[in-house]
């Protein structure tokens, strides 16, 4: 892999991009500007001033560059100035300074002896410099660069404030950057440039760290391929959003960002070298304690003295090595200083300052925020390597984080447990429990927090341990998770399991329990044998009722809604669920609300009730999440909350909600919800980052066991894909065998799409085996009529009312860009009656444009050239090219018809020549132009897109 240590495009700067540009267009207008750009050190600013020289092209502006020196106050004077004037003198010669050179020789002593006029004669050269900048500035706009602007000394300040405030040049740009973490209370740029906010015409703004989404679009350009999301969340977490930071990992070569670069390191080390000792000494011992530390448990860890360790502590801050924190004391300004510093440590030391640490928070919790002292307590002993200790208050975190839903946080916690567990000889005692139930435990929350491949480990190792004719319950519960976990992965179906446990569960005894697990095998055996998966639902609806348990009757009725659901008409099955959704609600069953809520927003996007579906799933979202299953149910959620806003054309919000769900990272085939709907948009957006998400989602064809819905919505995928892509051969070859897949009947909702895709790639033989399946496909909802709609249609391309037909049937349906498809492709059927013709174009265009679908609007483009139109108006009459004949030749001239009726019936060029009475060399130029004013590769298209367009006809 190609790792790039800068990128070459600038991520997360447009407005600031646009402040530069708007200050620019100023200067144009004969108005004085400024901007002074602040930020961190390595945020980019620099980056963003060359990203902004670089944009200006060929512009005719004079852009100049200076530099401050880190030198301190007393520092050369003018340094960034000299630089300026040096590099206009280099590119331009000596006459810039019109005569003047001697008086310029006190910025630039190359020129020559400069003359003495004494401190008194200073004014004189501000003067100078300004009335040059004046000069340069009549001939084009000035742009002059100041780089590093808190290491200028005084006269530099002076200079710019007499250039902004006194001279005020007109068409002259200043632009200035300055670090923010190195001005520290005294510093003398701070007063400056709170006088510099008072001057009319200057900006100021701060360059904010990179977002999350900007992390992930930063290393996708530095390492050439999108990020798995783990990366991206460590990366995030460690670089903090600081550029220079993100290229250094990515630069680094380790794909896991693990490690601190070691130039990175001393880097970072350097200024913490610079501290006296005893604040390097209280910089270790904070870095044991994390990113962010409260005084009062620094002070019990440190042993100092209040006088001491505040002093210390002052040192540190004076050097912007940490900053005050209102709510928790201090904190690092940068996370990776503090893995510096604490990756520096001695191993005694480090181990000596975690035990410290963990019994400061032992004999006082309250030091820390409560929800936070059990796991940080597991934290340090674990850091000072006393096992036993660790062990219990890992466990004891564990417990924490469950009351709180952390799942992750408490599967991470179990899995200590169990390391340490062998290390332990008396870990059952002190834990009062056994390997098996914590294996089962840890199993049950890897499954939770999303880390489906952990749970398969840990439920092998827990059924290796069991017998499960002692304990049938048990072990029905670990082999319904097993196969719930294989199926997820793809590897298998699960049969197996689910029926080994569904035997299980009738040795076992009925109660609560008995009943979710019968439950799951309903589910479970859903995808394997629906009649079966029918009768055993309403086994466990008869049992819940048996029961009076009110949570478990919803969790019965929403259980019945899913193994019903492609087997049972929705609108029959949507009355139960909206029950069992509304008792979920009324009692706060939460986890049974937000699973019921992923099936009501399916069945009313089923249902073509977009904006219900919508509101459904957003009103999941938030309930997943508090319940901790945000990477499962959750991502259904957010799939289910894009698809209807898709369908709506509201691609944008779409996007962004697909990019939640990946955040999400989840695991196994759950991935498949957002990046089949992902890949979708960024097809019909053209995108570049579409054929890596298309071969991610279509790669999971290769797994053993899909579902029927995911195996077709894929398969539908990897037509559309390389219909994109211009491989109507490959997408024919995958049509072929798609539209034989089983799937594709079993699930009409997910059938007739696909059917439509391989329409509109079908040669003869594939349109006929197309028909045999529609035949015997349903149309039952308005998505799917309208999907038949337009598989007739294709099958008569040029039939117009079979497209107008279509429209209308996709207008009833409200799918916004396969209405503009159908529009596109019916102005095509159409194309003698110029009216309809132009009418559907720009109604297409209209709806293509809103939703940033260029290569539709691309195709509307080349047809409306075809056919001499130009779309783009919703209504009058036919817009012809200027320059063309309106209702006549259209696109081609008269000669020009002629000749393509000859190439139409298979004329060669000396066969057209002969005809027309031209030598064969003018013919050859004739069929050359007509292929380039059609957009064709070759006669053949040529020709067939003349019968189509009715370009033949007399």
């Amino acid at each position: 892999m190609a790792v790039g240590a800068h990128s070459t495009v600038l991520v997360g700067r447009e407005a600031d991009l646009a402040t530069l540009h708007e200050a620019l267009k100023r200067v144009r207008g004969d108005e004085p500007s400024a901007v002074l750009v602040g930020g961190e050190a390595g945020v980019g600013k620099t980056r963003l001033i060359e990203e902004f020289c670089r944009s200006l092209g060929d512009e005719p502006v004079r852009i100049l560059v200076g530099h401050c020196l880190e030198l301190g106050e007393e520092g050369l004077p003018f340094a960034p100035f000299a630089a300026a004037l040096r590099e206009l003198v280099r590119r331009e010669g000596r006459a810039v300074f019109d005569g003047r050179e001697a008086e310029f020789a006190r910025l630039l002593p190359e020129l020559g002896p400069a003359q003495e006029h004494g401190e008194s004669r200073r004014g004189h050269l501000f003067e100078l410099v300004g009335s040059l900048f004046g000069r340069l500035a009549e001939e084009r706009p000035v742009l002059l660069m100041i780089e590093d602007l808190h290491w200028a000394d005084r006269s530099t300040r002076d200079l710019i404030a007499f250039l902004l405030r006194s001279v005020r040049v007109r068409r002259l740009l200043l632009v200035a950057t300055y670090r923010t973490d190195e001005l520290h209370r005294g510093h003398p740029l701070r007063p400056f440039l709170a006088e510099l906010d008072r001057v009319r015409g200057v900006q100021r703004f701060e360059l904010d760290r990179l977002d999350r989404d900007g992390t992930a679009e930063l290393l996708g350009h530095l390492l050439g391929t999108e990020p798995d999301p783990p990366t991206v969340d460590t990366v995030c977490e460690r670089a903090q959003g600081i550029p220079f930071f993100i290229e250094q990992f990515a630069a680094s070569g380790d794909p896991g960002c693990g490690d601190i670069p070691e130039t990175l390191r001393d880097l970072l080390l350097s200024r913490v070298d610079q501290l006296p000792e005893p604040s390097q000494r209280v910089l270790r011992v904070a870095a044991v304690g994390g990113t962010r530390f409260g005084h009062e448990l620094l002070a019990r860890v440190a042993g100092m003295d209040e006088t001491a360790l505040e002093s210390a502590l002052r040192a540190a801050i004076a050097a912007r090595l940490i900053v005050l924190d209102p709510d928790e004391g201090y904190e690092f300004r940068h996370a990776l200083v503090r893995e510096a510093v604490h990756d520096d440590l001695l191993p005694g030391e480090h181990a000596r300052l975690h035990a410290r640490y963990a019994e400061a928070l032992e004999a006082e919790p309250q030091l820390i925020s409560m929800e936070r002292a059990p796991a940080e307590i597991a934290h340090h002993w674990h850091a000072a390597h006393d096992h036993p200790r660790a062990l219990v208050a890992a466990r004891r975190a564990a417990e924490s984080a469950s009351s709180r839903f952390a799942h992750a946080e408490q599967a991470r916690l179990l899995d200590r447990v169990l390391e340490l567990w062998e290390q332990v000889p008396d870990a059952a005692t002190l834990l009062g429990t056994t390997q098996l139930d914590l294996l089962e435990e840890a199993a049950l929350v890897a499954i939770q927090s999303g880390d489906h491949m952990r749970a398969l480990s840990l439920t092998r190792a827990a059924l290796g341990d069991l017998d499960a004719e002692a304990e049938p319950l048990r072990a029905a519960r670990l082999l319904i998770r097993r196969a719930k976990l294989l199926r997820n992965a793809g590897k298998t179906d699960g049969e197996r399991e689910t029926r080994e446990a569904y035997r299980l569960l009738r040795l076992a005894p009925r109660g609560l329990p008995w009943l979710k697990l019968l439950g799951d095998v309903a589910y479970q055996i859903a995808g394997i044998d629906g009649a079966e998966a029918a009768r055993i639902g309403q086994e466990v609806r008869s049992a819940a009722a048996e029961f009076g348990d009110e949570a478990s009757q919803v969790a019965a009725e929403i259980t019945l809604g899913q193994v019903c659901g492609g087997r049972i008409l929705v609108e029959e099955a949507m009355p139960d669920m909206l029950r069992a959704v509304d008792r979920a609600r009324s009692s706060g069953d939460v986890p049974n609300l937000s699973q019921g809520l992923v099936n009501i927003s399916d069945a009313l996007f089923e249902l073509g009730r977009y904006e219900e579906s919508a509101a459904a799933a957003a009103e999941g979202i938030p309930h997943a999440d508090r319940v901790g299953v945000s990477r499962t149910t959750g991502v259904y959620l957010m799939a289910n909350y894009a698809e209807a806003l898709m369908a709506l054309g509201r691609w944008d919000e779409a996007d962004a909600r697909l990019a939640e769900a990946a955040r999400q990272d989840p695991p196994g085939v759950l991935a498949v919800a957002w990046l089949r709907l992902r890949a979708r948009i960024r097809l019909a957006r053209g995108h570049d980052g579409a054929v890596a998400l298309v071969t991610r989602a279509t790669g999971f064809l290769a797994r053993p066991f899909l579902t029927a819905e995911h195996r077709v919505s894929l398969l539908e995928l990897r037509i559309v894909a390389a219909h994109a892509a211009g491989d109507m051969a490959g997408a024919r070859a995958v049509a072929r065998g798609a539209v034989r897949d089983p799937g594709v009947v079993e699930r009409p909702r997910y059938g007739w799409p696909l059917l439509v895709a391989a329409a509109g790639v079908a040669d003869d033989d594939l349109h006929e085996a197309i028909r045999e399946v529609a035949d015997a496909l349903p149309a039952r909802y308005p998505a799917e009529r309208a999907c038949a709609a337009e598989v007739t249609a294709r099958r008569s391309a040029g039939d117009g009312d079979l497209w107008r037909a279509a429209a209308r049937a996709w207008r009833a349906d409200g799918q916004l860009h396969q209405l503009a498809g159908a529009l596109l492709a019916g102005a095509e059927a159409v194309a003698a009656d110029r009216q309809a013709a132009s009418e559907a174009l720009a109604e297409a265009v209209e709806i293509a444009a809103g939703l940033g679908a260029g290569p539709l609007v691309a195709a509307a483009d080349t047809l409306g050239r075809r056919l001499g139109l130009r779309p783009g108006v919703r209504s009058g009459p036919a817009v012809v090219v200027p320059g063309q004949r309106a209702g006549g030749s259209e696109v081609l001239t008269a000669r020009e018809r002629e000749v393509l009726r000859l190439v139409a019936e298979g004329q060669s060029n000396s066969g057209i020549a002969r005809e027309l009475f031209i030598s064969p060399k003018t013919a050859s130029v004739h069929v050359s132009r007509i292929i380039a004013k059609l957009e064709v590769s070759n006669r053949v298209e040529a020709a067939a897109v003349a019968r189509r367009l009715g370009l033949l006809d007399s």
